[in-house]
């Protein structure tokens, strides 16, 4: 084993910043109180719970006067600078999704980047950091060799390092020098490939710590399955603050059993004072506060065991484990990822209105928002949301559209905050589902001002909350997503046509049992043929839901504000094969769950770019997948297998694989009657 020079090697580099002018910190020494608490919370490089100590710390002050954290990892071995995973990503995660704590505590690189993390998932006031690797070596002549890697960190980029530039010293740091720096971090962006691969990371490491909790309130703890979900979302609004409201310290649970001052109560007033400071409506805040104080004045929730109530118990896993991975990843489905794993426990029971709840999976809703060719100017609606999947999905879209056309960062910020607060709309009936959905867009940058606890069979089409002068005007909507319970009428497609109706243009989406559009729901197929245009039809994959509903299956498409020609040619497609390998295994990781293993994200992007008419680069369909055909108003003819066409007319080879199957069989009877004769001359 080559011998370390790390001590020599970070005095090489104390060297270089001290000539730099900057003002560094040693080991033991302390940045400020903020920071070293956050390394001192944060796991270890080893995943134990000591405290993290970085070779080198700085606060270094940028032109614009903030202060900045820079972590520095030193190594004094050749080849001991960064490591990647297998597929080349610099993550401190391995590719299944499992921290890889024998990188974070023998490379440099990543040993800063673990250090970047710990701080801005542990602090409120540093969410940028700098990450460096410095590592040096000695060649056979005695020369010291340095070799540097200076990342960028930071929670706008989901915690996916980026490398600042190419550098050979730490002189960068320099008064002179920092305009540039600052203009280079600026000008960082993640690619689109960068921003899934993390989100992926971060639905791996929710799905964990999700799996992980469920598993000790139900050994442990004894809190009943159907309660899970809402406590936790409750945990996390109390954890997350407001202006002027302090998160709910753990050390303020201590075990009173008073009627006013037990851990209940502590937890329900904080979820209390977060609500009041969303300013949401009265009955939206009467309608979640009577769910949580169900469950959170239970008696044996605020009782300790061992000397800490479940509420104490369950709160400590939310503040150190689910909040840093939920603060970095607000543009996922976060409850709804709740849900399906704490509700994934709940017996099935004919019946149970519960077994009808099953959301959409996130590549899907983002699949189907892009059918409908989702914007900035679009106005989305989703008449059963559940927690909200697809407003979710459709918030990013328009998001990302319009940080795309528009440069001004002062029209930005009204144009998001036009989109969060007027241009989506959900309406989910179960109280329980529909808080889900209140958190998921509050957790989005509050979305939630029109997510409404109604039954959308007797919605009136209007904003109906109480936000500036929009309460009585109509909804303009002009995109629809839903996956409906399909035990409704016609399927679920009773919403469909009640939403349409309300529509004078745009797109719809719908992912239904398949058999709704096969002669199961024909009344409502055809009236809803009156007034919209079928584009596409696609046949899902039966697994789509594996482990939570057995159920075969499509999405269809409309154009609304057409009636539907006779001569309209509608695609059909069978995408029975997506690229997804699925399993419902309960203790595994998501990323076995569910994994990428034939060209998943290529696969739906042909589909998309099939049925908006645009060119598609490379092929994965088989020919025979994909069909142009007509239907009639009829209403029972909008499935892949109602067009399959089933060629019954021999071609010469077909000709020629039946004569060479018959000789084969010949030859074998052949060769089985010789074998017959040479075993009988032997007796």
């Amino acid at each position: 084993m080559a011998h370390s020079i790390e001590e020599q090697v970070e005095l090489t580099a104390k060297q270089q910043l001290q000539q730099a002018g900057v003002d560094f910190k040693f080991k033991t020494d302390n940045v400020n109180d903020e920071i070293e608490a956050a390394l001192s919370k944060a796991e270890s490089k080893s995943g134990g719970k000591g405290k993290n100590i970085p070779d080198i710390k700085i606060l270094l002050q940028m032109p614009d006067h903030s202060f900045m954290p820079v972590m520095i990892e030193v190594k004094g071995t050749k080849g001991k600078l960064e490591k990647r995973t297998d597929s080349g990503t610099l993550s401190l995660y391995t590719d299944r999704g499992v921290k890889d704590y024998a990188s974070i505590k023998n490379f440099a690189v990543n040993g800063a980047l673990h250090y970047a993390e710990s701080i801005i998932k542990y602090t409120k006031s540093y969410k940028e950091v700098i990450a460096i690797g410095y590592n040096g070596y000695s060649s056979a002549d005695g020369k010291l060799h340095t070799e540097l890697g200076v990342y960028f960190v930071s929670q706008e980029n989901m915690l996916i390092p980026k490398k600042i530039g190419e550098y050979s010293d730490l002189s960068f740091f320099a008064k002179e020098h920092l305009p540039q720096l600052a203009t280079a971090i600026h000008n960082l962006q993640l690619s689109e490939e960068e921003q899934e691969l993390q989100t992926v990371d971060f639905e791996n490491q929710i799905v964990k710590v999700l799996k992980d909790l469920n598993q000790q309130m139900h050994d442990n703890l004894n809190i009943k399955a159907e309660n899970r979900v809402q406590l936790v979302c409750g945990m996390i609004m109390a954890g997350l603050g407001a202006e002027n409201v302090a998160p709910l310290r753990v050390e303020e649970l201590n075990g009173d059993s008073g009627t006013y001052s037990n851990d209940g109560v502590k937890m329900l007033n904080k979820i209390k004072e977060f609500l009041e400071h969303k300013q949401l409506p009265e009955e939206k805040k009467h309608t979640i506060n009577q769910l949580f104080e169900q469950i959170i004045r239970d008696k044996n929730m605020y009782t300790p065991i061992k000397g800490a109530s479940p509420i104490k118990s369950v709160y400590m896993c939310v503040v150190d484990d689910i909040m840093p991975i939920f603060q970095s990843a607000k543009h996922l489905d976060f409850t709804g990822a709740m849900f399906n794993e704490f509700y994934s426990w709940l017996p099935f029971r004919p019946g149970d209105d519960k077994n009808d709840v099953v959301l959409t999976p996130r590549y899907v809703t983002e699949f189907m928002a892009r059918l409908c060719r989702v914007n900035m100017d679009s106005y989305v609606w989703d008449y059963t949301a559940g927690s909200g999947g697809f407003l979710v999905a459709a918030m990013k879209l328009m998001i990302q559209d319009a940080r795309e056309q528009i440069k001004s960062p002062k029209e930005l910020r009204l144009k998001e905050d036009q989109i969060k607060l007027f241009q989506l709309l959900g309406i989910e009936l179960r109280p329980d589902i529909y808080m889900l959905a209140v958190l998921n867009m509050i957790l989005m940058g509050d979305g939630s001002s029109h997510i409404l606890n109604e039954d959308s069979l007797q919605y009136n089409g209007k904003y109906n909350q109480a936000i500036k002068d929009e309460k009585d005007k109509d909804f303009p909507a002009n995109v629809f997503l839903l996956n409906p319970p399909y035990s409704a009428p016609g399927s679920g497609l009773i919403f469909v046509e009640k939403a349409l109706d309300k529509m004078s243009s745009g797109y719809a989406a719908v992912l239904i049992r398949e058999n709704a559009g096969a002669g199961q729901a024909k009344d409502y197929a055809q009236r809803i043929l009156k007034h919209s245009t079928l584009l596409a039809s696609i046949h899902m994959t039966e697994k789509l839901f594996i482990g939570k509903a057995s159920v075969q299956t499509a999405i269809y498409l409309f154009e609304v504000g057409h009636p539907h020609n006779v001569q309209q040619k509608v695609k059909f497609i069978n995408f029975a094969e997506d690229g997804y390998k699925r399993a419902n295994r309960k203790k595994a990781s998501n990323s076995v769950n569910l994994s990428d293993n034939d060209h998943a994200k290529e696969r739906y992007d042909e589909v998309v770019n099939l049925i908006l008419n645009r060119a598609v680069t490379q092929s994965y369909l088989k020919p025979e997948d994909y069909i142009e055909d007509t239907i009639t108003l009829n209403g029972d003819d909008w499935t892949f297998s109602k067009h399959k066409k089933i060629d019954t007319c021999p071609t010469i080879d077909d000709f020629r694989c039946t004569v060479a199957d018959y000789l084969a069989w010949e030859v074998s009877n052949l060769l089985k009657h010789k074998k017959e004769e040479d075993s009988l001359g032997k007796f």
